[in-house]
């Protein structure tokens, strides 16, 4: 019988309300009990108002009518429904993706994706052109299966440890319970990563109107180099009130700026906080401007004592371990997080940005803006060092050590280290050092010469200067001419001691230890003014005058003490000893003095491999003993005056392997001369002091011996 209208429209009435809250074997189910109930054309009638195919409502009869078990909660189907895993229709699907994304050792090598991102995509592509046909998803399911996950990398791996790393730890754990225990201030200093300003773009999201994003440059490399403007935040966190102090500097990141940020905060907060302290405990980096290395860093610290009248004691953590420092986790990090994404145009908006830093915990800062200089290159003298008021920890002294308000007295410092001390402050004691240096027994010329020399070599070194920081830079300058700090040397200090360098006078690093200057700066204006004065033919030779520490040449200075080695030709080529008269000698020393030059540049350019660069050393100070007195030391072993291995190295205070050198590169020359050395009559000098008193007149004194 046919269904009638009503009926219909009921059956639509019922299924807009009821199907959309029914699930896939539910909504079959339904209408098949709705088709049952209709009785012949029911199917198709419920089929055609349902929307479904009518295999669906068929299947949903097939179903009531076997009376089958309800399922299990949560399945829809009956199991083994649906398309096989692509495992099963794939065995080696699997192990193809697992060889694929597994660590190198245990997957294959030679995988093509090694060197690529292991995307989805590329998993799946690899995995088709291998004949696995699989999609993406598929391939994202299998490795959740597997108990892979999207993963960054982990910084845990810390290099190789020290071996005191944890005791180290619990030694610094100790010093700050007993500091806190005792109400003494405890802080946690560190440099935060330098940044430079202008409309730069910086990490991280903050609100904003919609479609009205902050415009910054699209390359930062065009705000880059030294004379880009910068900020140099350098923290110091108090453990105890939970606080933060930062400096930020516009120059360089040196000990000196670290020494002074501390000293600020000091100022500011410190002394208000804790009036009646004695002591002070710093925790600081094995490294950076505040590493246990510097001698700046312990002077600075020293002098920093003295003007507060703190005992400070600093506990620096192993290398390779600031992440434990508490002023990267309590400090730095919430700074990062405030200017997120906020360019940082400005010194005003960095200072700003950074008091603004606060936390529910309760952690407040305060910044200022320091202006100050603190030029690069400077260094601290061996003979201030000493006087410095140090004590060094029971433990590990190199990483623990306290440095005493109370000066160390000056009875304790041997005489004669005063040189880089007596007199003030560096910039005065460099400029006496430099006064020093300039006298013409130095130089080989006068004060006024000297000065000659300058002012022809002033232009051509202001235009070097430009060309090295241009070449820094990148491009041309974006602040005026003298608007970046100062150098420590100027131009026509530059001069003076590349003169007094290429005399061999002394070494770089005894240059380094009278002006104290870093060595690096030393030789870095050396080889450039040297370059100047090849490229004007204006040659330097060298003086048999050398120092070889800087208590040696303020001895000659102050009271004339010539030292030994310069003596020591003029005794040793007595004709007794070398068998011919001292003009022969130099005249045979005249005569080799060109064969040698040219054999010595061979070696130094098979060593090389290749013509020496522009501005390059040169070999000043290569050999520890001149042409002269290679040759001299070559005849008297040839001669059989002495040892090699004990008595040529006393004399001239070099190694017996320097020795063995000499007399190994100079004798073809002898033979290439002629010379035929006769045995000296008689033993051979057992000892130096022997060989000595032998050519000295019977009532000169014995000049001490050299050290060996």
């Amino acid at each position: 019988m046919p269904i009638s209208d009503l009926a219909r429209e009921q059956l639509v009435a019922r299924f807009e309300v009821l199907l959309p809250y029914l699930n896939e074997r539910q909504q079959r189910l339904a209408l098949a009990a709705e088709a049952r109930l209709l009785g012949h054309g029911g199917v198709r009638v419920v089929a055609r108002i349902a929307g479904v195919s009518e295999t669906t409502v068929r299947k949903g009869v097939f179903e009531l009518e076997r009376g089958a078990d309800p399922l299990p909660i949560g399945r829809v189907r009956s199991g083994g429904g649906g398309r096989k895993p692509a495992t099963e229709l794939d065995p080696m699907l699997l192990s193809s993706l697992l060889a694929l994304v597994e660590p190198d050792e245990r997957g294959d090598p030679m995988s093509p994706l090694r060197w690529t991102t292991k995307s989805l995509r590329h998993l799946a592509s690899e995995l088709t052109r291998q004949g696995h046909a699989v999609s993406a998803p598929t391939v994202g399911k299998l490795l959740r299966d597997n108990g892979f996950s999207l993963q960054a990398n982990a910084k845990t791996l810390e290099g190789h440890q020290h071996p005191d790393r944890d005791a180290q730890f619990r030694y610094i754990n100790e010093q700050v319970k007993d500091h806190r225990a005792a109400g003494e201030p405890v802080i946690s200093v560190d440099t935060k990563k330098k940044e430079h300003l202008g409309r730069l773009p910086n990490p991280g999201r903050e609100w904003r109107p919609a479609g009205e994003p902050v415009e910054v440059e699209d390359h930062s490399f065009f705000a880059m180099g030294p004379e880009v403007a910068q900020a140099i935040p350098y923290g110091v966190y108090d453990i105890t009130a939970d606080t933060g102090w930062v400096n930020v500097g516009v120059d360089h990141d040196t000990s000196a700026f670290a020494v002074a940020s501390i000293r600020a905060w000091w100022q500011a907060r410190g002394a208000g906080d804790y009036p009646h302290a004695r002591r002070l405990l710093i925790t600081a980096d094995a490294g950076g401007s505040n590493s246990y290395r510097y001698r700046l860093w312990k002077a600075e610290l020293a002098g920093l004592a003295a003007e507060t009248g703190l005992d400070i004691t600093v506990c620096h953590f192993p290398p390779g371990t600031s992440k434990w420092n508490k002023v990267e986790h309590r400090l730095f990090s919430h700074i990062t997080l405030n200017w997120r994404g906020r360019p940082l145009t400005s010194h005003e908006v960095v200072v700003k940005t950074i008091a603004s830093t606060r936390t529910s915990t309760g952690l407040r800062v305060e910044a200022e803006l320091d202006t100050g200089i603190y030029p690069l290159g400077v260094a601290v003298s061996a003979a201030r060092m000493h006087a410095l008021p140090l004590a060094p920890h029971a433990w590990c002294g190199s990483w623990n050590y306290t440095l005493s308000a109370a000066r160390k007295n000056p009875e304790d410092t041997p005489a004669g280290q005063q040189i880089a001390s007596d007199h003030g402050d560096r910039a005065q004691a460099r400029t006496h050092a430099l006064e020093v240096l300039s006298d013409p027994r130095f130089t080989g010329i006068s004060r006024a010469e000297l000065d000659e020399l300058a002012a022809d070599l002033a232009p051509a070194q202001a235009a070097q200067t430009a060309q090295r920081r241009h070449e820094q830079r990148g491009g041309q300058r974006r602040r005026a001419p003298g608007a970046g700090s100062r150098s420590l040397l100027d131009d026509a200090d530059r001069v003076l001691i590349t003169i007094v360098y290429l005399r061999q006078i002394c070494s770089q690093n005894v240059l380094s230890e009278i002006l104290e200057v870093n060595p690096n700066s030393i030789g870095q204006a050396i080889a450039e003014t040297r370059q100047l004065l090849d490229e004007r033919g204006r040659s330097i030779s060298p003086t048999t005058l050398r120092f070889t520490t800087a208590l040696a040449l303020a001895d000659f200075v102050d009271h004339g003490s010539t030292p030994q080695r310069p003596q020591l030709p003029e005794l040793l080529s007595a004709p007794e000893l070398t068998g011919m008269t001292k003009a022969e000698l130099n005249q045979m020393i005249e005569r080799l003095s060109t064969s040698q030059a040219a054999q010595l540049e061979r070696r130094r350019y098979r060593r090389r491999g290749a013509e020496r660069l522009p501005g390059a050393r040169g070999g000043v100070f290569q050999q520890k003993i001149t042409d002269p007195e290679r040759i001299l030391a070559t005849i008297l072993y040839q001669r059989r005056v002495c040892t090699r291995q004990v008595l040529l190295a006393e004399l001239f205070d070099v190694s017996p392997r320097t020795i063995g050198n000499a007399l190994l590169e100079v004798r073809p020359l002898l033979e290439q001369d002629n010379y035929l050395p006769i045995p000296v009559p008689g033993p051979r000098f057992s000892t130096a002091a022997t060989l000595l008193a032998s050519v000295l007149p019977t009532d000169t004194p014995s000049p001490a011996q050299p050290p060996c």
